[in-house]
């Protein structure tokens, strides 16, 4: 199947209601439109572990991949990461989640 595509939400001096944020999918992954100003706010739902998000980056070195660059995300907390420059991480933005505690919210600033 294909990569489920995380909408990005506009930051804005006003505020704004960030919606409901999107369980992370194990299977699949996601992907989300990177203009090298977009974040992600990964949050880990659960109560017992710590949990590992990856984001893919585009770049290659002399012809090989780059291995991904995975963080972790301690139990009950909320972590913002990002900018991604294009240059490495493209404009697809393609992130996966090790379990379904991790929910997902793009925005760009």
């Amino acid at each position: 199947m294909a990569r489920g595509v995380l909408s990005v939400k506009q930051a804005n001096r006003d505020g704004m209601d960030m919606g409901t944020p999107t369980t992370g999918d194990v299977a699949n992954g996601h992907v989300v439109a990177n203009d090298g100003n977009t974040g992600l706010l990964v949050k880990n739902t659960g109560s017992t572990s710590a949990r590992n998000v990856t984001f893919r980056l585009f770049k290659t070195v002399d012809g090989q991949a780059v291995t991904p660059r995975t963080e972790s995300v301690p139990v009950g907390l909320t972590y913002l990461f990002g900018p991604f420059p294009t240059a490495e991480y493209g404009s697809q933005l393609e992130v996966d989640v090790s379990h379904a505690e991790l929910t997902l919210q793009a925005v760009r600033v």
